[in-house]
This record gives structure tokens, sequence and C-alpha cells, in this order.
């Protein structure tokens, strides 16, 4: 993918001319029907030369932070990552292979997270660490039950 242009030119409303074009009112309505997307390809969806995955990131913060909906974005960020990281899900077993993967996934949300949100995070972090979902849970969106009981829509 290349983002050569992204940076070119009104870059906000250029995303958000793609994100009317496609008939949605906000970027968080166009991300929220592709729950377990990966940010670089929701940018890809939105311009594969000229948006990049980081503008979708921003863009979507923005939104969460104007509706106060900040947590609820952290918790989709993780969705995404996961689904990004660990496709099946989360692993049976938690060989050295498979926590590699895990602590990318949680590594990378906890360095994408806003941070008035860091140390929640680094706590619901601890908290999957010490007691692993059952094998399998993939999260299809921020509403996820344990999602929501690690992360609950406290805005901080």
């Amino acid at each position: 993918m290349s983002h050569g242009r992204a940076w070119e030119g009104n870059w906000v409303a250029r995303l958000y001319v793609r994100v009317r074009e496609r008939g949605y009112d906000s970027l968080t309505a166009f991300a929220e029907a592709r729950p377990t997307l990966p940010l670089n390809l929701l940018a890809e969806e939105l311009g594969k030369d000229d948006v990049a995955g980081v503008q979708v990131f921003r863009g979507l913060l923005a939104e969460a932070e104007r509706s106060h909906r900040v947590t609820r974005f952290v918790r989709d960020v993780l969705v995404r990552e996961l689904a990004e990281s660990l496709p099946a899900g989360w692993p049976a077993v938690l060989d050295d292979a498979s926590r590699g993967e895990i602590a990318i996934a949680l590594g990378t949300w906890t360095a994408d997270t806003p941070e008035t949100h860091k140390v929640r995070v680094r706590q619901a972090r601890a908290a999957l660490w010490a007691s692993p979902p059952p094998a399998g849970w993939r999260p299809l969106g921020p509403d996820d039950e344990l999602l929501l009981t690690l992360l609950p829509d406290e805005e901080v």
C-alpha cells in the first residue's frame, strides 16, 4: 500500500468525502459496518493510494472524543488488533508463538491508546493475561460482553 499521497492536500476533507460517497454520515458509521477490519484495510477501502490507516485512526478518535465515546473506541481498536493478530480467536494453547502474537496485539493496542485511557488499558491487558478468555474467543465488535467487563463505558 502506498501512502505517498495520503498527506497531500486536505486529507480530513478527503476522508469524509470518501465516507459520504459510500453512504455513511460519519467515519464511525463506516467503521462500525466493518467491525473486525483492521484500520489499514479500512483506509485501503477509502483510498488505496491516498488514505492511511493512521488517518482513519485519528478521524475515529476525533469523532469518539466529540461524542464522549473514547472508551468504546479503545475497545474497537482492540477488536481490530485481535482480528488481525488472532484471526482464529484466542489460542487454546499458550505456547511461545501464541504468546508472542497476543503480546503484539496487546502491545499495539496499548501504544495506540490515548493517554487518558492508558491505565485502564494496562489493567485490562493484565486481566487478559491473568485470566485468559476461552479458546476461540474472538470479539466481533466493541460491545463484546467480555470487553465490556474489562473496559466498561466510563469516560475518564
